[in-house]
């Protein structure tokens, strides 16, 4: 499921195992790149189905809404089977496939193991990372529909917030989306099959929680957690450290010559 034109390379590209994962775990910061100017791109490794409140139609639908909401130009099905997900050679060389045809800059992969939920998570996970490395092999251009190699170069995580596994990352960084929560809650909504008022609501209660607690951390209203491989790299330390802090509102008391009571 992609725009019907020639692909032109992204600066980004988001990968997941169903449709709605990115929406609830990054749907802020992809819009928000949207919008700063970025080519995003988002990978859907399955359609989602067989589901029980679903249809292979209605999701291929409801995912198209949600692109249009977060303003993404391309939405890409791997066409991966949804519920028996595995790692594995076919399964690396389609996304890889994908990475060489799109060639981003940045591939964000969602990580972690969710045993109370799809086992899908843990498995995309893996194929994600292993494609990544699949992408770039020389002499085997066969096995990925004759595209060149390209080498992707850099990988970011977003983690589940539900992992079962406390993850000791390299580095982690948060992304304000103060400004495109409501955007990111609206694309959720798109997945009318899967979120009736009930179920969105308790959804929309813990996407609040976890993104206001995230980007309460960094002094935002809402915030998303990323994670790296590898620790942040900076030539500058005050540069870096002010640069991930917001700039506080001026207090007019002050800037009008008044010392604030209390």
């Amino acid at each position: 499921m992609s725009n019907p034109q020639l692909p032109e390379r992204l600066d980004v590209v988001a990968v997941a195992p169903h449709p709605d994962d990115l929406e609830i775990l990054c749907g802020g910061t992809l819009a928000k790149m949207v919008k700063q100017g970025y080519k995003v791109g988002i990978f859907d490794l399955t359609s989602g189905e067989p589901t029980p409140r679903g249809s292979l139609e209605i999701r291929q639908k409801e995912a198209e809404a949600a692109r249009k909401i977060l303003g993404v130009p391309v939405r890409v099905n791997i066409a991966s089977p949804n519920r028996v997900l595995m790692d594995g050679p076919e399964a690396r060389f389609k996304l890889a496939t994908a990475f060489r045809t799109y060639r981003p800059a940045i591939v964000i992969i969602a990580a972690g193991r969710t045993p109370a939920a799809s086992p899908d998570h843990n498995q995309g996970h893996l194929i994600g990372e292993a494609a990544r490395f699949y992408s770039q092999l020389t002499k085997w251009d066969e096995r990925f529909d004759g595209t060149s190699p390209f080498r992707v170069p850099h990988l970011v995580y977003v983690p589940y917030p539900f992992d079962a596994e406390n993850r000791l990352w390299h580095s982690t960084f948060v992304v304000d989306i103060s400004d495109t929560f409501e955007q990111k809650l609206e694309a959720i909504r798109a997945y009318g099959s899967q979120f009736d008022e009930e179920r969105f609501a308790r959804l929309r209660h813990m996407i609040a929680s976890a993104n206001g607690y995230q980007g309460g951390r960094c002094g935002y209203r809402y915030g998303e957690l990323f994670a790296l491989p590898q620790p942040v790299g900076a030539p500058d330390l005050v540069a870096l450290v002010n640069g991930i802090k917001p700039t506080p509102p001026p207090d007019i008391s002050i800037t009008q010559g008044h010392v604030p009571m209390g």
